[in-house]
């Protein structure tokens, strides 16, 4: 449901034994299939209970991101395992939006060639591959090698880190932008602005609706950041966890 009447006071943790829980009140949270809500570290409880905490007189669930992501990892409805997660990341790369670029109109090619070849150039140099981009309807043609390195890369994941990557790779249409951006090496404003370039460049020609642009600017904005963050408080380091909580 997208709003609910907020039915709790307070929102707290507690450890159990299968991890982290979230209560509101003395209820205990449960996922959308009546699982007990588990998470495996303190600090993503901490994050998902301050969504919680932060809803008012109703319930929006549209807002809350890390409990969709949680609830996502721990029903996994489309009953996916790491390899198929995996596999279903590096397809987006046939279609990656930074690999398909326009002949025309000319500003729009270099506007293209001038924002999205560094991170292009970033990805290669970064993961020792070869990606290239192409104006063609059909793509670039991404080598297997390449394709190996990616999926390589991915298994070093776990599942609940895997669900958060594949989440923003969604929201992003490229898993380049999502690397560069779960590696820290763009911001999640520079990402969102590379994922919608042509977008931004018609609006800066003929005009926006104003209100209409800035919601979706932001909604975009709020679940690449929060993908992200559910990635890092996924990882294994306890200290990426404890500076992103600091941060």
């Amino acid at each position: 449901p997208p709003e609910r009447k907020r039915f709790y006071q307070n929102v707290s943790i507690s450890q159990g034994e299968g991890g982290f829980e979230i209560n509101l009140d003395h209820r205990k949270l449960k996922t959308p299939q009546a699982k007990l809500f588990t998470v495996p570290n303190e600090a993503l409880a901490i994050a998902v209970a301050t969504e919680w905490d932060s809803q008012k007189d109703t319930i929006k669930f549209y807002t809350m991101h890390l409990t969709t992501l949680c609830n996502t990892a721990l029903d996994n409805p489309t009953q996916r395992d790491r390899a198929q997660l995996i596999r279903a990341a590096v397809k987006f790369l046939e279609t990656d939006t930074v690999c398909y670029r326009v002949e025309e109109p000319a500003a729009l090619a270099e506007l293209q060639k001038n924002e999205w070849d560094p991170v292009v150039a970033w990805a290669e140099k970064r993961y020792n591959v070869a990606i290239g981009s192409s104006t063609s309807i059909l793509g670039p043609n991404i080598p297997a090698s390449t394709k190996e390195t990616f999926i390589s890369h991915l298994a070093s994941y776990n599942m609940w880190a895997l669900q958060g990557i594949e989440y923003v790779i969604t929201q992003l249409k490229s898993l380049i932008l999502s690397l560069g951006l779960i590696d820290r090496h763009i911001t999640v404003e520079k990402a969102v602005l590379l994922s919608r370039l042509e977008e931004e460049y018609q609006i800066q020609r003929w005009g926006n609706v104003e209100w209409a642009h800035d919601y979706d600017l932001c909604e975009l904005r709020a679940r690449a950041a929060a993908g992200t963050l559910f990635v890092h408080l996924c990882s294994e380091s306890s200290t990426v966890k404890h500076k992103l909580l600091q941060d």
